[in-house]
């Protein structure tokens, strides 16, 4: 009998209803062929009217159940959606970071590549010039740029390993998030039971519980987000959020836990279902004031804080937040309606998880950032290297057309330095040296002129 649908039930009252009716019919013929009294037909009518009103009940009562299973299956739907989209995040994820980290490991070693054969391009023509420098100033120009090759090397590396490890860490945390909220709505049921009665201890209760997921979520704490920070209204009244999560752009998004357990306690521990739906109605009615209180304290209007225009209404329980969803369909548009959205311990962890996403996203975008800053200033020294390389070759080219000259000038011709001084020792003055630098044209030539 449990397989059958709604349908099928239906079905078989409209049968037996109609047996009733036949049955009953059946009788009041034979009543009335044995002159049975007016009394007595009016007995039997009422009974006929009876049994068709609590017919017409019973089929009411199976399409309400028709109609909520219907509602579950659409959430199934609505969730399934919901990780699908998400798995379909985590792969353009990863495909993203393939690429940048592609793009990156290709500009290195392009650049490498491109340094080595200028390098040694510069190298070869300028080996036998740079005989004459000292090795240590061409080291210390050198190693500035080594010091940053290797700097550049490393971030790189850094980065694809920090990368590879976050997103291990991601897949690991959602295959585990379905065994943490079964255990966190049993943890909250047994709770209830204790804590049942003192709204003090509720409230510090469900604040452990944000701080708990909040710490799951691989958020840094008083960087990403902050926990009861107190913010002045223009009017002096002081408000404390439980949590302010920051978000990449500058914006930020206030979480405010809402405990509500007395009626929640009485639904689950009720004897029969009438007590169990006056229990749940009170329950959500609880909740509905919880989103009118929230939503009287206006925190997108603070000065201070730069938030969105909703604020995430978070319900610790997961089973009384689904419960009550299932009792009040029109609750969370009600909630959105007054910008509160409400979330419980797996829904607001998935999206603190994004926002996680979108931190590490935008730390990667700074760091290629900074990478291309610090490749264009290695890429500006290196050409003020060979700048300086060139000008080294041009003094020394420089260098070696003067020394030319100037030894030209010294020993060749007629009118060289050397040539007089020849002359002179020739001509008989007195020297305890002889001149190096005496050639054989020189000589002869003084000789001739002699005779």
């Amino acid at each position: 009998m449990d397989s059958m649908s709604p349908d099928v039930y239906v079905n078989l009252l409209w049968m037996l209803g109609s047996g009733i009716a036949v049955l009953l019919g059946f009788v009041l013929g034979k009543a009335l062929g044995k002159n049975t009294s007016v009394a007595q037909l009016q007995v039997l009518e009422e009974r006929l009217t009876h049994k068709a009103t609590e017919l017409q009940r019973q089929n009411n009562e199976l399409e309400h159940a028709s109609d909520r299973i219907e509602q579950m299956q659409d959430d199934i739907r609505d969730k399934d959606i919901l990780l699908a989209e998400l798995n379909v995040r985590i792969v353009s994820t990863e495909e993203d970071h393939k690429q940048k980290l592609s793009f990156v490991l290709g500009a290195k070693e392009q650049l490498k590549a491109e340094f080595q054969l200028v390098a040694q391009s510069l190298l070869d023509e300028k080996s036998e010039k740079f005989t004459a420098l000292n090795h240590s100033s061409l080291s210390q120009l050198l190693s500035p740029l080594k010091e940053q090759l290797s700097r550049f090397s490393k971030q790189v590396s850094d980065g694809y390993d920090k990368d590879l490890r976050d997103r291990i860490s991601l897949l690991k945390e959602l295959s585990e998030l379905k065994t943490m909220n079964a255990k966190m709505s049993d943890d909250a049921l047994n709770l209830t039971r204790a804590l049942k009665g003192d709204n003090k201890l509720q409230g510090n209760w469900g604040e452990m519980v944000l701080e708990r997921v909040l710490e799951m979520s691989g958020l840094q704490r008083d960087r990403e987000y902050v926990l009861q920070p107190s913010f002045k209204q223009q009017s002096g009244a002081i408000l404390r959020p439980d949590a302010v999560v920051q978000l990449p752009e500058g914006k930020s998004v206030v979480v405010d836990s809402k405990v509500s357990l007395k009626h929640w306690e009485q639904a689950v521990a009720a004897e029969d279902d009438e007590q169990a739906r006056e229990a749940m109605k009170k329950h959500v009615d609880s909740l509905k004031s919880h989103v009118k209180n929230l939503s009287g304290k206006q925190y997108d209007t603070l000065p201070s804080i730069v938030s969105l225009d909703f604020v995430l209404m978070f319900i610790p329980i997961e089973a009384a937040f689904i419960r009550a969803l299932d009792e009040e369909p029109g609750l969370y548009q009600l909630a959105n309606d007054k910008n509160i959205m409400l979330v419980c311990p797996s829904t607001l962890l998935a999206t603190l998880k994004a926002i996680r996403s979108g931190w590490q996203h935008d730390r990667q975008n700074r760091n290629a950032l900074e990478i291309a800053q610090r490749a264009g200033a290695l890429h500006d020294q290196f050409v003020l290297f060979t700048d300086a390389l060139e000008d080294i070759g041009d003094k020394l080219g420089k260098a070696s057309n003067a020394y030319e000259m100037a030894h030209k000038r010294l020993s060749s011709g007629k009118g060289s330095l050397v040539s007089r001084i020849v002359q002179l020792e020739q001509l008989g003055a007195k020297t305890k040296k002889t001149l190096a630098l005496q050639s054989e044209g020189v000589t002869a030539e003084w000789e001739g002129q002699g005779n």
